[in-house]
């Protein structure tokens, strides 16, 4: 019986120190919970990773650019970098305007003004573009591409596939560094980047995470096999060539004074009497070779295969021009060719430049 007592009491205490202790939380401990009103208009949310004050710093610098030629037309996009009291300036790629006759551009309300080519490299694939300074309400500031590292944030601002998608955002990471991509005649040293850009990005900036750019997009590979790799020009190359391209100045390169093919373009060598023996596998082929040219003096001879330039591995043509391309008029390079089962070299001096 007393042992019944006992648990009785014991019961008795236990419910009133938690009827206390219920008194002492809700008077005393702060309220940690989240109350939500239900009126929707009044719900504010706010992100700590957004980028919506760096996408704002940028977005009316952006522009759809439309580029009429015979053959149609070519769509893009390109942002102002620059104005003055007279123009606004635009950068863009080449590949976005080559052959216009005429070019338009397109702001973030929609709408549309006419814009001058002033100055455009196809080996940079870098335009530049002047508009009505009235035209141009935001330049976009312009970063530091030398400092991008691996796993930085970045978004891009842009036109996929034309007017209809004008002004669309996304947002990735730097994939990779100094990458070598191309086509046709034209490699670039590029930014890789996981960031979705289609046709129609073009042109449109690269930029870190407080909307700084740093570079301009330019391309994308893509297959069955390939989730979608994008990359984009580094901006301090880009603006090493804007100063003469505003001018409309062109960018000097040197010149060999040769007709180059790639050691497996079997039909082309054929057309010019060239058999290389099977062994090759890797250089730019010398098809022609004019008199009186650098490449003529040096003693090279058509049917010479390039190997090497002062001690670089040379793939194909597009790698040839490419580090062809770095030295300016007047260097003197040395040259590694294969010719007749033998591998010889010879100094080049680069004193003729290549006609725009």
């Amino acid at each position: 019986m007393r042992e019944r007592t006992i648990n009785i009491s014991m019961l008795v205490l236990a419910f009133f120190v938690g009827i206390i202790g219920t008194i002492v939380v809700y008077k005393f401990i702060p309220n940690k919970s989240v109350v939500v009103n239900r009126n929707e208009s009044a719900v504010t949310i706010t992100e700590s990773n957004s980028l919506k004050s760096s996408i704002e710093k940028v977005y009316d610098a952006v522009f759809l650019i439309e580029a009429s030629t015979r053959m149609g037309k070519s769509t893009g996009s390109g942002f102002a970098y620059k104005k003055d009291e007279k123009k606004g300036y635009l950068i863009t790629n080449a590949h976005v305007i080559n052959n216009a006759t005429t070019v338009s551009i397109t702001n973030s309300k929609g709408e549309t003004f006419e814009a001058k080519i002033l100055g455009s490299d196809v080996y940079a694939d870098v335009a530049i573009l002047s508009t009505d300074a009235k035209n141009v309400t935001k330049v976009a500031e312009i970063g530091d591409s030398s400092k991008v590292e691996l796993g930085d944030t970045i978004f891009t601002v842009g036109s996929p596939l034309g007017s209809k998608y004008f002004g669309t955002v996304t947002k990735g990471i730097i994939a990779g560094k100094n990458r070598l991509v191309g086509s046709n005649s034209v490699m670039l040293e590029a930014i890789q980047i996981d960031a979705p850009i289609n046709e129609g990005n073009s042109g449109g900036p690269l930029l870190n995470i407080n909307g700084e750019v740093i570079g301009v997009n330019s391309m994308k590979l893509a297959s069955d096999t390939i989730e979608g790799m994008g990359f984009s020009i580094p901006i301090n190359t880009v603006m090493s060539y804007v100063e003469r391209l505003e001018k409309g100045e062109a960018i000097d390169r040197p010149l060999l004074g040769v007709t180059i093919s790639d050691v497996d373009n079997t039909w082309q060598l054929y057309r010019y009497g060239i058999i290389l023996d099977r062994s090759v596998e890797y250089g730019a082929v010398l098809a022609t070779v004019e008199k009186g040219y650098p490449a003529e003096k040096a003693g090279l001879q058509a049917g010479d295969v390039i190997i090497e330039i002062d001690g670089t591995k040379i793939e194909d043509t597009s790698y040839f021009r490419y580090v062809l391309y770095k030295y300016q008029v007047g260097d003197t390079i040395k040259i590694k060719y294969y010719r007749n089962n033998h591998i010889y070299e010879t100094s080049v001096v680069l004193n003729k430049k290549a006609e725009a």
